[in-house]
Formats: structure tokens, C-alpha cells, sequence
């Protein structure tokens, strides 16, 4: 494979170096959400969706800006782009389902600080990829994400049922599991070259 193809680049953020578990990215909403996987896989869904804005939106303001010479303003137009769509996102999800809006509580807002989402923005920029590169990073990265959060949740969900001493219950736990989960990803690594 090709190390510019559009299926190496998202094969390499959706697992190689996944932005959770091998770049250690957006932490905040991997351990708080993940406790039920219904709820893990919508916030999958919202952060891919700003994903997939913030990256389109970076890519066409980077263009911008390097054609006006006003490259030292890309990292405020980038969080004021991660901003709005997280806005979407909240509005829409409050309207068409508020029981997800309440379960989601304050880490759906939290998707605009993060730090995964602005890496998608700044890594495409620093890598130069083209339009349809930066689609296929954007995509491989919030699949990633996702199925990060889907296994974390499985695992909680499971553990739920398990006989745990008391000692490891709660957040230790849980930070075994990433813990464990991060050293699997990190196996994947020797697969990018």
C-alpha cells in the first residue's frame, strides 16, 4: 500500500495510530461516555460528524490562508470552526432526541475542546493532504475514535456483570482497561512502515 493512497491514510488513523489509543487524543469523552455502548456509539457518530466538518472546513480555510500569507491565524479558525459544528450537533441532537441530549449531558459540549478533533485539523495540514485525503483522515480517525469508545463500553459493559473486587471497581478499572486496550493498539504500529 501506498503511504499517500486514501486507503492506507485511513486504515493508518482508524487503527495504526488510532487518535485514542496510540496518540492518546481525546481522553475526556473516552473514559466519561463509554459506560453503555448505546451511548458510546452516538457520541461515535457526533464526533465523526464534526470530524468530518472541521477537517473539510481546515482544509478549505488553510487554503485560504496560505494564499492571503495569514498563516498564523489557522489555530483560532480552526477552534472557532470546531466550535459551530459541535453547536450543530448539540442543537440537532436536543431536537430530535433529548433522552440521548441528557444522556450525553456535558460531554457532547466538550467535543469542542477535543484535542482529537483539532488534531484531525492540524495533522492534515502539517501532512499537506488533498481534499480527498483529508476526507479519508478524517473518516479514519473518527471510526477509530468510535471503535475505541464501542470496545471501551463493551468491556465496562461486561465487567458490570463480573465478580471485581471492590479495591479495582470504578475508575481504576477502567483505567486498566484503556491501559490494556492501548498496549493491544499499539501492536498495530509495526503495520505503517
Amino acid at each position: 500500500m501506498q503511504p499517500d493512497s486514501l486507503s492506507f491514510i485511513f486504515l493508518n488513523a482508524f487503527i495504526i495510530n488510532n487518535f485514542v489509543l496510540a496518540m492518546f487524543l481525546g481522553l475526556c469523552p473516552f473514559l466519561g461516555v463509554s459506560g453503555k455502548i448505546k451511548t458510546a456509539w452516538n457520541m461515535g457518530l457526533a464526533v465523526i460528524f464534526v470530524m468530518l466538518v472541521s477537517s473539510t472546513c481546515a482544509y478549505a480555510i488553510n487554503f485560504l490562508l496560505i494564499r492571503y500569507h495569514l498563516e498564523f491565524l489557522r489555530l483560532i479558525c480552526y477552534i472557532a470552526v470546531i466550535a459551530s459544528a459541535v453547536q450543530l450537533v448539540e442543537m440537532a441532537i436536543k431536537k430530535w432526541s433529548p433522552a440521548l441530549f441528557r444522556t450525553l449531558g456535558i460531554f457532547l459540549p466538550l467535543i469542542t475542546t477535543n484535542c482529537a478533533i483539532l488534531g484531525v485539523a492540524l495533522f492534515q495540514t502539517q501532512r499537506d493532504y488533498d481534499f480527498f485525503q483529508c476526507l479519508a483522515f478524517s473518516l479514519g480517525a473518527g471510526a477509530g475514535f468510535t471503535l475505541a469508545l464501542m470496545l471501551m463500553a463493551g468491556l465496562r459493559e461486561k465487567l458490570e456483570l463480573a465478580d471485581v473486587p471492590d479495591v479495582s471497581m470504578g475508575a481504576a478499572l477502567s483505567l486498566v482497561i484503556a491501559g490494556l486496550l492501548s498496549l493491544t493498539f499499539m501492536g498495530f504500529a509495526g503495520l505503517g512502515g
